[in-house]
C-alpha cells in the first residue's frame, strides 16, 4: 500500500465521526467506579510517577481471578484515569480489575512503554494478593494500542528477568489490537512514535509468540478499516495454527472506540466469553 492509503488504514479515528462523546463516557464511568466501588488508587509498581495502578478488589469471599487493563490512545493518550469503567460489571462477577498507568510518546520511546507495562504485570503477579486478587490467574486485556501492549505481555523472551512466572497468566483479551507493527512506520503515527523498522519489529508480538499460550479472546468493532481487521485475524491464525486456545469474539454494532465499552455490560459476548474463560458463574 501507498503512504495515503496507510494513512488511511491505520487512522481509526476516521472510522467514527466524533471521538469525543466515547471518550468522555470512559473518564464518566471511571470517576464513578472510582467513587463507588472500594478500591485502592495510585498504587506504584515502579519509581516514576506515571508508573501506577487503580486496583479494584474483587467482590465476594475468595480472591479473584484478575484482569489488567491497558488503555489505548495510540500510545500517546489517555491514562488509568480513564481506564477503570469495566469495574462495575467484572468485580460484581467475582474478578480483581487493575487499571494500568504508563507514559506516553513522543515524551518516551515504545520500548519504555512495553517495558513499564510488563514491570506492571510483574508488580501484580507479585503483589496483587495483598488486594483479594489470584497471582496465580491473571488476565491482560487492552484495547487498540493497548491490545497491542497486552499482546506483549503475552510475548516470549522478557518474563525470566522480571521474576514473572508465564503461567500466571490465564488468558487475554485482546481488542482492535496491533500486532504487526511494521506497517506503522510509513504512516502519520510515526510522526510521535519515531519508529526505525527494526524498534517496529522488535515490538510486534507476532513475531514473538509465547510457547505458553493461554486462552485468547479476540475481538474489533464491526466498521473497523480492513487493516485493523487483518492484524487481529493473522494474529488469531498465528494462535490457533499452535493449536492453542483462541477464539474469535463477533461484536455487531460497535466500533474502534465504543467496542470496550461492553466490558461493562454483563450481558455482552464479550463479558460471558471472558466469565467462561475464567471458568466463573454469576
Amino acid at each position: 500500500m501507498d503512504r495515503a492509503t496507510l494513512d488511511l488504514q491505520y487512522n481509526a479515528r476516521a472510522t467514527v465521526p466524533d471521538i469525543t462523546p466515547m471518550l468522555s463516557e470512559y473518564a464518566s464511568l471511571s470517576v464513578q467506579a472510582r467513587a463507588t466501588l472500594p478500591c485502592a488508587l495510585d498504587v506504584a509498581y515502579g519509581p516514576h510517577p506515571d508508573e501506577t495502578l487503580d486496583i479494584f478488589p474483587a467482590q465476594g469471599k475468595h480472591p479473584g481471578p484478575v484482569l489488567i487493563y491497558l488503555h489505548g490512545g495510540y500510545w500517546r493518550l489517555l491514562s488509568k484515569d480513564d481506564s477503570s469503567f469495566m469495574a462495575p460489571t467484572l468485580t460484581r462477577a467475582g474478578i480483581t480489575v487493575v487499571a494500568v498507568n504508563y507514559s506516553l510518546a513522543p515524551a518516551v520511546t515504545l520500548d519504555h512503554i512495553v517495558d513499564q507495562t510488563r514491570r506492571a504485570v510483574a508488580w501484580v503477579h507479585q503483589h496483587i494478593e495483598q488486594h483479594h486478587g489470584d497471582r496465580h490467574r491473571l488476565v491482560v486485556a487492552g484495547s487498540s494500542a493497548g491490545g497491542h501492549l497486552a499482546a506483549m505481555v503475552l510475548a516470549r523472551g522478557w518474563q525470566e528477568n522480571y521474576g514473572m512466572d508465564s503461567t500466571a497468566i490465564a488468558g487475554a483479551v485482546l481488542l482492535s489490537g496491533l500486532y504487526d507493527l511494521t506497517p506503522l512506520v510509513d504512516t502519520h503515527i510515526n510522526e510521535w512514535m519515531h519508529l526505525s523498522l527494526e524498534d517496529a519489529r522488535r515490538n510486534s508480538p507476532i513475531f514473538a509468540l509465547p510457547d505458553h499460550r493461554p486462552p485468547i479472546l479476540v475481538s474489533y468493532g464491526s466498521n473497523e478499516t480492513a487493516e485493523f481487521k487483518r492484524q487481529s485475524h493473522d494474529y488469531l491464525a498465528a494462535w490457533q495454527t499452535r493449536g492453542a486456545q483462541a477464539e474469535y469474539v463477533e461484536m455487531p454494532n460497535t466500533n474502534h472506540f465504543d467496542l470496550v465499552l461492553h466490558l461493562n455490560r454483563f450481558e455482552s459476548p464479550l463479558v460471558q466469553k471472558l466469565l467462561k474463560l475464567l471458568g466463573l458463574t454469576v
